[in-house]
Formats: C-alpha cells, structure tokens, sequence
C-alpha cells in the first residue's frame, strides 16, 4: 500500500506533520505539499509557468518534497510523473480550521484530495474544525483510524471515493462517535475589510467566512456541534439535473 499526503497550509504546517505521523506506518508514505500556505485556492493549477520541486531540509519535514504551486499542482505533479509509482489512497490535510458547508468549493485541503479522486484513486480530505491546532494529535489519531478503516475498501479495489471530514478539537476526539453526513450552507461572506497602504493606496481583505445558513440536522456543521466527527462524502458533478428538463424546453433549439 502507498498513500500520497498533501494538505493546503504548506509543508511547514504542524497539520501535515501530525498526519504523516499517524499513517507512517499504514502504508509506505509520499509527502508532496506546497511551499508556501494555499489556504482557498480551490482546485487551480498552475499553467502560466513551471513548477519548482525541492526535497525539504527540515528534520521535522525529512523525505517531503515541496511544489511552488497550489494543492492541485502537488497531486497533480505527483501523478502525471513525479512518483515512481501511482498510490492506492491520496490523503489531504490536516487543515487549521473547518472546511464544511460552501468552504469545500474554496478549499486547497479538499481540492489535493479531489485531484486524487479525479485520477481515480480513493482520496480523504482531513480538517478540525476551529484553528490554532489544539488537541491537533487526537485529531490524527481520529485521521488514523478513518484511513485505518477504509484500507479494506482501498484494496477491494472499485471506483474511486472521497470523502471530506472535520474533526473537532477536543482531547476526547478518538472516542467521539463518526457521523455521515451532508454540506451544510452558510450565509454570505462578511463584508471585505478597507484598509490603506503605505502610499495611501486603498487595500482590501476578504472578509471572515458567514455563519451557518443550514445547520439542520444531518449536515456537517450539525455533527460537529454536536460532537461528532462529520464524514463527507462527495462527488464532482455540478450539473443541476433536476433542472435539465425545464432548462432544456426554455433554451434548446429544435431543427
């Protein structure tokens, strides 16, 4: 069995640390993450220049090899010919802070993992779900047990899965109970936040992500409140199928 590891906060992250410790011994082990934090940048690719791949120097990082690119460039490089050979399992994160809800089209920790499923091959997405890393290694423990159970279902082989779980950040997180899930909704991002440059230039950030819109019962954001470990599973197709047909009489031109 091999699994490759990325994540989106960089290869310094303490995230990704803790979670190729909790595999290293599930599986031989490919770390590929970015240089530098790639926090919401979805699923892009870089196609406007080359990519640079370094080994990382750190004794913490030993054996990481490091992209100068997003999430997606690190898996992707990955798979199309960096790696010797194709792995069973892609595993992403652990994020510093929740991707649930609309978070998952924003998300680099999601899009490593999709860029796996969309080669074909089984891929985990891994956050907790508020920042700062606290009780980061009972949230491994937790990572290590998902993929620990889902080693089986890697090796029966089958189409590919993905899956995108928040855990919370408590000390008791390996004894929490797992509930499956569906994306929650939140409301509008937080107005953007004006500020002036040195040269008195107007500047703006992005504001805060928005609270809960759906929170019912059976999302993501209802686990975790709950305290419970929310699992994810998604899929990629965006098409409005339900819509098709009245889609197809306003618009479609008949011969």
């Amino acid at each position: 069995m091999r699994i490759l590891i990325a994540n989106d906060d960089g290869y310094l992250a303490p995230g990704l640390a803790a979670l190729v410790r909790a595999c290293g011994d599930l599986a031989e082990i490919d770390v590929i993450a970015p240089e530098s934090n790639a926090s919401g940048t979805s699923n892009s690719l870089t196609l406007n220049r080359p990519l640079n791949v370094f080994d990382a120097s750190g004794e913490a990082q030993r054996g990481f090899r490091v992209v100068n690119g997003t999430p997606s460039d690190c898996v992707h490089v990955a798979l199309t010919g960096l790696l010797p050979q194709r792995p069973d399992l892609v595993v992403s994160g652990i994020n510093n802070g929740a991707n649930m809800g609309d978070d998952t089209l924003y998300s680099g920790t999601v899009a490593a993992a999709m860029e796996g499923y969309l080669f074909g091959i089984p891929a985990i997405a891994f956050s907790q779900v508020e920042k700062g890393w606290a009780h980061l290694d009972a949230a491994a423990a937790v990572a290590r047990e998902l993929v620990r159970a889902m080693l089986p279902r890697v090796r029966s082989g089958g189409a590919p899965w993905l899956l995108n779980v928040n855990i919370p950040n408590r000390a008791d997180a390996p004894e929490l109970p797992w509930s499956i899930t569906r994306l929650g909704r939140r409301h509008a991002s937080q107005p953007v936040i004006q500020q002036r440059n040195p040269r008195g230039e107007a500047i703006y950030w992005i504001g805060p992500a928005g609270d809960a819109r759906d929170a019912a019962g059976g999302t993501d954001f209802h686990a975790v409140s709950n305290s419970r470990v929310s699992i994810t599973p998604l899929q990629v197709d965006l098409t409005d199928h339900d819509g098709l047909a009245s889609w197809r009489q306003a618009l479609e031109r008949r011969a």
